[in-house]
C-alpha cells in the first residue's frame, strides 16, 4: 500500500520532465485518484476510519496555516532599494533565516519570498529560488517550536519552548553559515556576469525602502497566535480562515496587483498535498511500527534514518514518529515507576533509595522541577512528561531529541514536499515566470552538492560520536 504514494512521487518526480503539457492539465485527477485509492483501502477494506480521520485533520490544519499566511502576506508589499549585490542578498537571507524563528518558516517564506524574487529581477536564477527555500524556509527555522512544524510537535508533547533554541544554536550557526557561504560564491559568479550599465538599469531604486499594507501584520499576529490553540477542535483554523478573509478584503486592490497575488499558487499546493497526505499514510504507519527496530540506539542513526525519512515524507509526523521511538526505546520503564511513586508520595528526594536507577531517578525529578513546575505543584505530573524528562534530563539521551529535530527541520529542504513552504514557494516562482528546478534537478542541482556537504559536516561536528 506504500505503491500509491511512491507512484505520486514519480509522477512530482518525472511528468514535469517528459510531458509538462499534460501534467499540467490532469495534476489533480492523478495526486486525488491516487489518494482516493489508499483512502479506499484504509476505509473499505481495513476500516481504519480513526486513522482517516486523524490524517483529515492534519491536511485541513496543514493548508488552512499555510492557506491564511499565503492571503496575508500576499496583503505586505515591501519595495526593496538598490541592486541585489551578493553581500546584500546575504544579509537579507540571514534576516530572513532570524525571522523565520519567529514567523516561522511557513510566514517568513510567504513574506520574503515577493520581495526577494524583485530584489533580484535582474539576474534572477533558480539558484536565487532554491538557497531561498534551503535558508529561509527551513534550515533557518530551527530554533522555536513557531519555527517549524516538527519542533512545534515536539512542544506540544513536552519539550519546554526555549530548551531547542539553547542546544541547537552552534547547530543553526554552522548550517545556516554554511549555506550563505555557498550561496555567496555561487551568487557572485552569477552577479559579475550582468553588465554593470544592465544592472544600474534595471535594479530597484537605490533610495528607496517602502512597506505598504502592514495592517495585515494585525492578522499575521492574529494566524501564530492561534497556533498554540488546542480546544475547542477548529478554533484555532477558524481564526486563521477569519484572519485571511478579513485580509483579503482590507487590502487595496493596487497591492495585489503589485504583488501579481492571485490564487493558483495555493490551489497547486492543496490539491498536490492532498494526495501526498492520504498516500503517505502507510508509510508513515510502518515508520510508527518499525522506527524502533533500527537495532541499538545510536544518535547519529536516528538523526540520518529521521532526516532521510523526512525528505521525502512530511517532516512533522516523521518526526514524531522517531520521538516516540525515542521515548520506546530509550526511556527505562522502572525509572518512570520510581518517579511515580515517589511524586505519589510527595516528591522529596530523600525517597530515592540507592540502586542502579537512583541516579537517573534524582535526575529526572530535578528535571521535572526545572520544566513542569505547575504540574508537579498540582500533583498532576502525566507520564508522558515523566517519560520525556527521563530523556530531557540526561545529558546523553537528550542528544537524541537534538539529532531527530535538526534531522527533520534541515533535511526538509531536500525536496520539493519535505516540509510545506518548499512547494509553495516554487508555486509563486512559477506564477512569476521564474525558472525553477524540477524535481530531480532539485536534488541534482542543489540537494546533493550543497545541502549533503552541510548536513554531512553537520553530523561529524555534533552527531558521530
Amino acid at each position: 500500500m506504500i505503491l500509491p504514494f511512491g507512484a505520486l512521487l514519480a509522477a512530482i518526480a518525472l511528468a514535469p520532465l517528459f510531458c509538462a503539457n499534460w501534467w499540467a492539465r490532469h495534476y489533480p485527477k492523478v495526486a486525488l485518484g491516487l489518494g482516493a485509492f489508499t483512502l479506499s483501502y484504509y476505509l473499505l477494506w481495513i476500516h481504519a476510519h480513526e486513522r482517516v480521520e486523524h490524517t483529515a485533520i492534519e491536511y485541513v490544519s496543514f493548508i488552512v496555516l499555510i492557506g491564511a499566511l499565503f492571503v496575508v502576506s500576499g496583503g505586505i508589499h515591501i519595495t526593496v532599494q538598490g541592486e541585489a549585490t551578493p553581500r546584500a542578498n546575504c544579509v537579507f537571507l540571514l534576516i530572513g533565516a532570524i525571522i523565520a524563528n519567529v514567523l516561522g518558516t511557513t510566514g517568513a517564506s510567504m513574506l520574503l519570498i515577493r520581495p526577494w524574487l524583485r530584489m533580484n529581477a535582474y539576474r534572477i536564477t533558480a539558484h536565487h529560488v532554491v538557497f531561498f527555500i534551503l535558508i529561509v524556509s527551513n534550515v533557518g527555522g530551527c530554533l522555536t517550536p513557531i519555527g517549524d512544524p516538527p519542533l512545534f510537535l515536539g512542544f506540544l508533547e513536552g519539550i519546554p519552548f526555549w530548551w531547542v533554541a539553547q542546544h541547537c544554536w552552534p547547530i543553526w550557526a554552522v548550517g545556516v553559515g554554511v549555506l550563505l557561504l555557498m550561496f555567496y560564491v555561487v551568487d557572485r559568479r552569477n552577479y559579475v556576469r550582468a553588465p554593470r550599465d544592465v544592472r544600474q538599469a534595471i535594479a530597484e531604486p537605490p533610495d528607496r525602502w517602502r512597506f505598504e499594507g502592514l495592517v495585515n501584520l494585525v492578522f499575521l499576529g492574529a494566524i501564530l497566535g492561534a497556533v498554540f490553540i488546542n480546544h475547542p477542535p477548529f478554533l484555532r483554523e477558524a481564526i486563521m480562515l477569519a484572519a485571511a478573509v478579513a485580509s483579503y478584503y482590507i487590502t487595496r486592490p493596487a497591492i495585489h496587483h503589485a504583488n501579481h497575488f492571485n490564487f493558483h499558487p495555493i490551489r497547486e499546493v492543496a490539491i498536490l498535498f492532498v494526495g501526498i497526505f492520504a498516500t503517505m499514510m502507510p508509510a508513515l504507519d510502518w515508520l510508527e511500527m518499525n522506527a524502533a527496530r533500527f537495532g541499538e540506539p545510536r544518535v547519529g542513526q536516528f538523526y540520518w534514518a529521521c532526516g532521510m525519512l523526512s525528505s521525502v515524507l512530511d517532516n512533522a509526523p516523521t518526526y514524531l514518529s522517531f520521538l516516540s521511538a525515542c521515548l520506546g526505546s530509550l526511556v527505562d520503564s522502572d525509572v518512570v515507576e520510581q518517579v511515580r511513586a515517589i511524586l505519589a508520595a510527595g516528591g522529596s528526594l530523600a525517597a530515592v533509595s540507592d540502586g542502579p536507577n537512583a541516579e537517573a531517578v534524582r535526575q529526572t525529578l530535578d528535571t521535572l522541577r526545572r520544566f513542569y513546575p505547575a504540574a508537579v505543584a498540582a500533583g498532576s505530573v502525566s507520564p508522558n512528561q515523566i517519560e520525556m524528562a527521563v530523556l530531557l534530563g540526561d545529558q546523553h539521551l537528550n542528544q537524541f531529541i537534538i539529532a531527530i529535530s535538526i534531522g527533520a527541520v534541515f533535511f526538509g529542504a531536500n525536496t520539493y514536499i519535505g516540509n510545506g513552504p518548499n512547494f509553495m514557494v516554487k508555486a509563486i516562482a512559477d506564477q512569476r515566470r521564474v525558472r525553477t528546478p524540477t524535481f530531480l534537478g532539485y536534488i541534482f542541482r542543489f540537494t546533493l552538492p550543497f545541502m549533503l556537504p552541510m548536513v554531512l559536516l553537520v553530523w561529524l561536528l555534533f552527531f558521530r560520536g
